[in-house]
């Protein structure tokens, strides 16, 4: 195996180094010399122009790959429901409204705040939630990263996701009240 290609595996798994070097924010000589280290390589020219030329690669791919998610975002659309409540139980609840989905043991419940039963037994109850539902275009299952985007950009905010559903084309993203304004203006800012 070449020194470039030791580099790249070394890599590959160091997703906080990938965004770096995509976004040309880290010093190629300090980390080439720890990659040197760690993978006890005795040249550091090898392994600096092995992180420079992969560092070009990375910035190439990424702005197609943005430019493809940004692209699905702009033709989405977006809807926003107020007053719900994430409950997660290890039995089904009967209710007139929402959805569900059993994990094994535990079932996940997002429905209307009202038609939640006043006594039940729940692993964790959420409410006063605002469910937000991007509908996109059926190129969103063969865009990657449209996930990893949006996730992202509310965590930059600091908006903490309570729950989230990727299903086909739509992506339901629940918060707490107290974020949806600033979830949703985050978000109307990319969408359609």
């Amino acid at each position: 195996m070449t020194i470039a290609q030791n580099v790249r595996n070394h890599l590959r798994n160091k997703p906080y180094l990938l965004e770096a070097l995509e976004k040309r924010i880290v010093n190629l000589s300090e980390l080439a010399r720890q990659i040197q280290e760690e993978l006890r390589i005795d040249n550091m020219s090898a392994v600096k122009a092995a992180l420079r030329r992969f560092s070009e690669e990375l910035q190439k791919h990424k702005q197609k790959r943005e430019e493809k998610v940004l692209q699905v975002l702009k033709r989405s659309t977006m809807a926003v429901y107020d007053k719900k409540s994430v409950v997660i139980t290890t039995e089904e609840i009967e209710t007139k409204t929402g959805m569900k989905v059993d994990l094994l043991g535990k079932v996940v419940h997002l429905m209307d705040r009202s038609d939640t039963p006043e006594r039940i037994s729940a692993l964790v109850k959420h409410d006063n939630c605002t469910m937000i539902v991007v509908h996109s275009p059926k190129e969103l299952e063969a865009t990657p990263g449209v996930v990893a985007f949006l996730t992202t950009l509310l965590a930059e905010q600091n908006v903490n996701i309570i729950e989230f559903i990727s299903c086909w084309t739509e992506t339901i993203i629940v918060v707490q009240k107290k974020d949806s304004l600033k979830a949703y203006e985050v978000l109307s800012n990319l969408i359609g």
